[in-house]
């Protein structure tokens, strides 16, 4: 039976793979033109797989296309001399397994060219590739280069100047096509800031999954082992993954494989849910990528977290060094407005969860002293959350804070009510065994936290305070998007950072939904600063 796969490259005979027949047939007739194409993309986002499995299918009804895949990983740290070398060897080992794979013997001129032939540099580059277009006269050699900016720094430039005049010597060269990919960009790569040497580069993108692709990919599942999923389940992993590729499958692989869900039970949103709070609370090579990423630059929070809460948030401009970095890093992207957007809620989710204090110093005053275990207060007689009375201690609970919401450690103060608000709900859930997640962005400027608890779903909107336009919007919005979810009942924390704040607390119909909004003050200085 095949799996849903997360450890690198996928094989169709092992695992369930999306067949990207759009992209596949694009990538394929840009290689039918020769044209020199860059994919540089996040780690993790199918693009070895997908080059791989488009290759496959081109040389499967063209032979006369003959495929030499490379991978420049393992030479970062070489000089050029140790890089050529070892192209050598590479060139050497992936013409032969060509031949092999195919069942035919090599021309004895190749093998005499393949025998005879030591790079040193960019120069012998290049005489071995015209040669080998004169021996491979009838074929059409495609050159795939994974991992290219691991290329050692001080050959990046003669590497590519081969290539480009290979690209512009005629319609008959060897290499027919390349395909270069990466993470980093050419001009990430031109060190020296000079004209880049690859100006030819036919630049491809590969999105993420969407809608229907992910539906594809679990019906693939479905059809083998007849376990199906709800379609809530379905539209709920391409939201909180936004297609990303192995986040998606992970989704899957946690579903399928780890809960022990009986195989003739139909998955439900129920075990979405705790699938999700696992996959928020694991390490895997994903998560830890974009961990250690985000904590690259200390200027990354305040702008990750701008670009979160603020209806204005952010400009995408893709000159500015921090904002290219975080692209690059597969952490933001330019959204359809031309703002910038993180990738997915997942990661806006641990990305909060990454910045939020191990301890506020708070957590001990949440709630009054009388408050009894497992915060049966705040439940109905049926196990149903009193979410209007949960949301109010949390406003009690913010004034009887005062001034110490500002001694909250590592928290910029702009923020810090979002951070309190996530950190108070994210106890209460556990306490009372639900899960809790972001839901994806229905407009910049705010955080919608879903609650699930004893199958019922609670969405709470939250912003920061950018005037009462933009207050009486939101609500609209949230009516909105409560319609979508089929919830009848939602609630609205905006966060007011003005020196004379206006709180509230109101509960009205919307739209035909119900809605019970505050505004909640928060201190800015210490009263002793106010003077």
């Amino acid at each position: 039976m095949r799996r849903f796969g997360t450890q690198g490259r996928v094989y169709p005979e092992d695992h369930y793979v999306v067949p990207r027949t759009a992209e596949v047939a694009d990538f394929i007739n840009r290689v039918k033109e020769g044209r020199y194409i860059v994919l540089f993309a996040p780690r993790q986002t199918g693009k070895t797989t997908f080059f791989q499995l488009a290759l496959a299918e081109l040389t499967a009804k063209d032979a006369t296309y003959f495929p030499i895949q490379l991978n420049f990983e393992v030479y970062e740290d070489c000089t050029p001399s140790e890089f050529y070398g070892g192209l050598t060897g590479d060139m050497r080992e992936k013409i032969t397994d060509v031949f092999q794979e195919r069942g035919e013997a090599l021309p004895e001129a190749l093998t005499d060219l393949l025998e005879t032939t030591h790079l040193t540099n960019q120069l012998s580059l290049r005489q071995f590739l015209k040669t080998l277009g004169k021996v491979l006269e009838d074929r059409r050699v495609v050159l795939i280069i994974d991992e290219f900016d691991a290329i050692p720094r001080d050959a990046v430039k003669g590497f590519l100047r081969v290539l480009r005049e290979i690209y512009l010597s005629g319609r008959t060269r060897c290499p027919h096509s390349v395909g270069v990919i990466g993470v980093k960009d050419i001009t990430q790569l031109d060190y020296d800031r000079s004209i880049s040497p690859f100006n030819i580069q036919d630049e491809f993108r590969l999105p993420p999954f969407t809608h229907e692709q992910v539906s594809e990919l679990l019906a693939q599942y479905t059809d083998e082992v007849g376990q199906a999923f709800v379609p809530e389940v379905i539209e709920n992993i391409h939201r909180q993954t936004a297609g990303q590729p192995f986040l998606a499958n992970r989704f899957a692989q946690i579903l399928t494989e780890e809960m022990d869900i009986p195989k003739n039970e139909t998955i439900q949103m129920a075990h979405f849910a705790a699938a999700h709070t696992q996959l928020l609370g694991e390490t895997n090579a994903n998560i830890s990528h974009l961990l250690t990423n985000i904590r690259r630059n200390p200027r990354f929070e305040s702008i990750l977290m701008r670009i979160a809460s603020y209806e204005n948030g952010i400009r995408f401009n893709p000159d500015d060094e921090i904002i290219k970095e975080l692209t690059t890093y597969g952490v933001i992207a330019k959204g359809v407005d031309g703002m910038c957007e993180i990738l997915n809620p997942i990661y806006q989710q641990r990305i909060m969860q990454a910045f939020k204090p191990l301890v506020n110093g708070l957590e001990q005053e949440y709630f009054p002293e009388n408050t009894q275990q497992n915060l049966v207060d705040y439940l109905t007689s049926t196990g149903q959350i009193k979410m209007d009375l949960l949301l109010d201690n949390f406003r009690d609970f913010i004034t009887r804070a005062g001034f110490r919401i500002l001694l909250v450690p590592d928290t910029p103060k702009e923020f810090v009510g979002q951070h309190l608000l996530y950190a108070y709900l994210d106890q209460c859930v556990q306490l009372v065994d639900g899960h809790i997640y972001l839901e994806g962005q229905t407009g910049r400027g705010k955080i919608d936290l879903s609650i699930f608890h004893n199958a019922r779903k609670y969405i709470v909107e939250t912003k920061i305070w950018e005037g009462p336009r933009s207050y009486q919007a939101g609500k609209k919005q949230l009516a909105a998007y409560l319609e979508l979810e089929g919830v009848v009942e939602g609630y609205y924390v905006v966060f007011d950072h003005r020196e004379h704040p206006e709180p509230r607390a109101e509960t009205e119909t919307v739209d035909g939904m119900k809605i019970r909004s505050y505004v909640i003050p928060v201190m800015q200085k210490r009263p002793s600063q106010a003077f």
